[in-house]
């Protein structure tokens, strides 16, 4: 099947050919035809699927069929709710690409970037908006943008959206929405949250579901390493070097875990930047270029990479840290062996992580094969071993604070106002020091 067997018009067609691309994927075969009818949709695919195309084309042509060229300022027409600001920035690219023959403008809103900016923006108008929860709420509270011409609504990796706690800013965006527009759910799982949400924002949606849940892709190699904690960073300052990987996305569960590990490898003479949520949009941004353009062999990043990052052909994913969620084990793992090109995911895991390889084999169900010697202490991982338990926190004693003890006179206690050996102050008496 062709893309124009899918209805697509001659704009589009065009952006496609020069992309390079002839055939559509299996997500986009199915999900298309049903948006362009106007129809919900709740699409469930593996991630490198193209599942952002996938609503990107439809969308554009939905658009153009009441397009108004003489409607000053633009009204915001379609909005694209995503986790990340990089989603943001790869589904924004994918607009410009796809829509360079049409008359459309599309913003990003995103935190971490110009407020002002952005407000300026808004205000000379546009037709499409793609943004992040919490920065659009912002916008929308002050009465920047305006959401009551919407048409389409895309929600982008939704169950990312939900593991992060953005529930509450997806519903007041709705608020703020007309009842009355196409809805567009995508994510790489489809878990039963989803389908709530679902229920909630689509009406009569069509399902489209071109893999089974939860599984990784067949051109990715998996491999555990049993290796204890303290020895995990030679050993992949060790892996990098001796098979001289020269692109290698390293996932960390904290973001002082990223900074941390950057400076270790670059002692190691690895060329390394960090990506995490407390890095400013510049700094993101330019770790993100720098890798992608070969400038660092190593990106060390937590989770905010783990979805929406577009990186072609990227050959390994290591898994320093093994993740508290075992469904962002597929999504980390997911940014290798992409568009068909094969990839190998490696995880580190140590002693007291094992009960989270087993909630990630319990979720793949199956068994991720393990290095028998990792030339190091042999650790074995009891999967099947609950989760070790935390410490509590000890409270430190709370000193009791009598200055402020009522009535003081009572407890022997003098006033700090009152002089010792007068009499107390009348109840309701002003003081004249004031």
């Amino acid at each position: 099947m062709s893309f124009k067997a899918l209805g697509l018009n001659q704009e589009l067609l065009n952006a496609i050919s020069e992309q390079g691309y002839t055939t559509p994927t299996p997500v986009q075969k199915q999900a298309i035809p049903h948006i362009l009818q106007g129809k919900d949709v709740l699409a469930g695919a593996q991630t490198g699927t193209g599942k952002t195309a996938g609503f990107t084309l439809p969308l554009l042509q939905r658009l153009m069929e009441n397009y108004d060229p003489h409607q000053k300022p633009r009204r915001i027409r379609a909005l694209v709710l995503v986790p990340t600001r990089e989603l943001a920035a790869q589904v924004f690219e994918s607009i410009k690409t796809y829509g360079k023959h049409l008359p459309f403008v599309t913003e990003v809103i995103i935190g971490g970037a110009s407020i002002n900016t952005q407000i300026r923006q808004l205000q000379r108008g546009c037709d499409i908006v793609v943004a992040t929860t919490g920065r659009l709420c912002d916008h929308v509270n002050e009465r920047h943008a305006n959401l009551k011409n919407v048409e389409i609504l895309v929600l982008d990796e939704a169950d990312r959206m939900l593991d992060m706690g953005f529930l509450p800013d997806i519903k007041r965006i709705i608020g703020n929405l007309p009842k009355q527009r196409q809805n567009l759910l995508f994510s790489a799982t489809y878990s039963a949250p989803i389908k709530a949400l679902a229920a909630q924002i689509l009406q009569n949606p069509v399902a489209v579901e071109v893999a089974k849940p939860n599984i990784t892709s067949e051109n990715v190699s998996e491999l555990v390493y049993p290796i204890a904690k303290e020895n995990k960073r030679a050993l992949l300052s060790y892996l990098i070097g001796s098979n001289n990987w020269q692109q290698v996305l390293v996932f960390v569960r904290t973001k002082h875990g990223a900074d941390r590990l950057e400076k270790q490898l670059i002692m190691d003479g690895i060329r390394s930047a960090a990506l995490h949520g407390d890095k400013s949009q510049g700094a993101r941004t330019k770790a993100l270029d720098y890798f992608k353009n070969g400038k660092v062999s190593v990106l060390v990043a937590t989770d905010i990479a783990a979805r929406g990052l577009d990186i072609d052909t990227l050959p390994h994913v290591v898994n320093y840290d093994l993740p508290q969620v075992p469904e962002d084990y597929i999504h980390r793992i997911g940014r290798t062996g992409r568009a068909g090109a094969s990839g190998a995911a490696i995880s580190l895991v140590s002693e007291e992580e094992a009960h989270l390889l087993g909630d990630i084999e319990k979720l793949l169900k199956r068994h991720l094969p393990q290095v028998a010697d990792t030339g190091y202490e042999p650790v074995s991982l009891n999967t099947l071993a609950p989760a070790p338990k935390k410490k509590p926190v000890q409270k430190e004693a709370v000193k009791k604070d009598f200055r402020h003890s009522k009535p003081a006179e009572k407890k022997g206690y003098v006033a700090r106002n009152q002089a010792p050996g007068s009499k107390p102050k009348a109840q309701g008496a002003r003081s004249r020091s004031r």
